[in-house]
């Protein structure tokens, strides 16, 4: 059974496979999400390339988007298939574009649609099934609507309920700013646990920190961490032994770096360029002596059409 203490947020065009490949590197246990995946793209696009993964970044969760109850537990049966450890349905999502095709946020508003969905894909897939939402939508932000929002979605025996503790503005903000705008109400959060005990309840948004998330799991169930373990992704190295009481030692940033090599060397030799995974290392040496070098340096290299791990190599003699 999976352990959803911790995770590392679905962000689109960041969480692909590259990015949770070197992610598992830092952390053994941390649950990790893929981006979030619409169910027409996987019925009708290019499924491998959307849902294969390599089998150690397990334990991984595969958000889907949608709103056909029918077309979500054909792709929830899918996923399953893949190898992945959960399902997870995004009710959250602000941008335009997802709103317009009746995905995302705007799903908050109607509570029983989403129930329906969730107990479709539950039929259909022995795996946990999950839902990442906000605390609400536009003026409908009051904790009575969330408060009513999660106990008619609970009907559908979903396992778990992911909170990002902001609301949600569906026009006139950008996803970016949908994600800094509007405050954080963790006290929300907070009290649908304590109204809703038998629920596991987890809490995302904001969260910068291991320590930080010790302490938000006295109050909920689980914490989900977002562009911080992206932008910083090093943070993770302590996940292992303080969140997941591991007796192994951290990994080392030098270690890390070495260990993506082979991955890089695969990556290329299958037609991939470099820069595909080294966006996602840019962060790894964040706040370290040089950190800005190594930034740099893969920055202006990565790029190139002969670029291949010595990239990477060179760029480790400026840190190391």
């Amino acid at each position: 059974m999976i352990s959803r203490k911790l995770s590392v947020a679905p962000m689109m065009d960041w969480t692909d496979r590259h990015a949770r490949y070197f992610l598992r590197l830092i952390s053994q246990h941390t649950l990790l999400y893929t981006e979030m995946v619409t169910t027409g793209a996987i019925l009708y696009g290019g499924r491998d390339k959307l849902l294969a993964f390599d089998p150690t970044e397990n334990p991984i969760a595969l958000q889907l988007g949608g709103s056909d109850p029918k077309a979500l537990a054909e792709c929830a049966k899918i996923g399953e298939d893949y190898g992945y450890d959960e399902i997870n349905l995004n009710v959250g999502c602000p941008s335009d574009r997802v709103q317009s095709g009746r995905i995302g946020a705007c799903l908050m508003a109607e509570p029983e649609l989403v129930a329906e969905c969730l107990s479709a894909m539950k039929q259909t897939t022995w795996l946990p099934v999950t839902v990442k939402h906000r605390i609400g939508i536009d003026d409908q932000d009051s904790y009575e609507f969330l408060h009513n929002f999660v106990q008619i979605v609970s009907q559908s025996d979903c396992d778990s309920f992911i909170v990002h503790a902001r609301k949600a503005i569906l026009s006139g903000l950008s996803p970016k700013q949908n994600r800094d705008i509007p405050p954080l109400l963790y006290e929300r959060v907070y009290q649908l646990k304590q109204d809703f005990p038998h629920l596991e309840i987890i809490i995302n948004g904001g969260i910068r920190s291991i320590s930080d998330s010790r302490q938000y799991l006295s109050q909920v169930d689980g914490v989900m961490i977002g562009r911080e373990a992206y932008n910083n992704p090093y943070i993770l190295a302590k996940a292992d032994q303080q969140i997941f009481a591991s007796d192994q030692a951290p990994v080392t940033r030098l270690q890390v770096a070495e260990q993506m090599l082979p991955y890089i060397d695969q990556h290329i030799a299958l037609g991939g360029r470099l820069q595909h995974i080294s966006r996602h290392m840019l962060g790894l040496f964040h706040g370290q002596p040089n950190g800005k070098q190594w930034r740099r340096y893969l920055s202006e290299n990565a790029t190139k059409p002969t670029a291949n791990s010595q990239v990477i190599v060179d760029a480790l003699k400026l840190v190391v």
